[in-house]
């Protein structure tokens, strides 16, 4: 129903009482009240527009904000409003630059993790992938997969975010380089085949030599795995320097132990990347999660022995 404003404004202004205008007019006392109120407050019944507050940035503000997330795709909210604010004079809030940024098609999102690949590697990859699609269970049945990887107590990998649009996620400038196992923590190695898996090794302090890498690692589990698998048992790692040393090569041939080819750079075709991806779940999951060295290292020992 149209409110007759204007006849009800005329009859209180001649000194009709509201109950009387309300009742001559079928409408809710509160309703005219309020009627007579905001006539008597702004000479005019006429609602003006709604007094929301003014938007923070201007169309130019807007554009600066996208730019500076798409040149800087790892820049936190908090950050690009800070340079903005340096830039502009204006303050704006971390919230303010986050509509922004997704009026703009941009959005927080985990960035996809990568180790450099140059032709060479990529021209190797695509060869060793044609060479073994057709292995059958029996022949992967047999190599047991090895790897290092490190763990940390306050890993980053989780936490790290970048600004892209909708399924750009494999785009080149979404996709964050990164050569292994850098950084603080706890080194482990460990190994995986069909059925089994090797105890779980972590290293002291200090990098991983050729020399150690043979007494630490390929006598007292890979040797072990030969003998019980005999001459059908293949080993893999990952071409890590430290694995291909003279002494590393000189003990696998005197032990009979056959290393599979495998191409540089390629984490991501070793299955067990998933198991060190279940366990650092496991880690995070725990009730009271590792706060010290100590701690984290009996931590990993427990979840490797309790995965099925």
């Amino acid at each position: 129903m149209l409110l007759p404003k204007g006849r009800i404004i005329g009859k209180l202004k001649k000194g009709r009482r509201v109950t009387s205008a309300a009742a001559e007019f079928g409408i809710a006392h509160s309703i005219v009240s309020r009627l007579w109120r905001q006539f008597q407050t702004t000479g005019t019944a006429i609602r003006g527009f709604s007094s929301a507050r003014p938007r923070g940035t201007t169309p130019a503000d807007d554009r600066y904000i996208v730019l500076q997330a798409r040149r800087n795709r790892r820049q936190t909210a908090e950050e690009i409003a800070r340079h903005t604010t340096q830039t502009t004079g204006q303050p704006i809030s971390r919230f303010t630059v986050s509509r922004r940024l997704h009026g703009g098609g941009l959005f927080a999102r985990r960035p996809v993790r990568c180790v450099p690949l140059t032709p060479a590697h990529r021209r190797r990859r695509s060869l060793w992938c044609r060479e073994h699609r057709n292995w059958r269970d029996n022949e992967w049945g047999r190599v047991l997969f090895t790897d290092e990887s490190r763990f940390s107590l306050s890993s980053d990998s989780h936490h790290i975010l970048i600004w892209r649009e909708r399924r750009s996620r494999n785009h080149s400038s979404n996709i964050i380089e990164r050569d292994r196992y850098g950084g603080h923590g706890v080194l482990v190695w460990g190994g995986i085949m069909l059925g089994s898996r090797t105890d779980l090794h972590i290293f002291d302090a200090g990098s991983v030599n050729g020399t150690r890498y043979c007494n630490k690692i390929l006598l007292p589990y890979v040797h072990n795995f030969r003998g019980v698998m005999g001459l059908q048992f293949l080993f893999m790692d990952d071409n890590a320097p430290c694995h291909c040393t003279v002494a590393a090569e000189q003990l696998l041939e005197r032990e009979d132990i056959e290393r599979m080819d495998w191409p540089a750079r390629s984490p991501d075709f070793n299955p067990i990347e998933h198991v060190w991806d279940f366990l650092g779940r496991c880690l995070t999951a725990r009730t009271l999660p590792p706060v010290t060295i100590r701690e984290l290292r009996l931590a990993l020992q427990d979840e490797w022995a309790a995965m099925p």
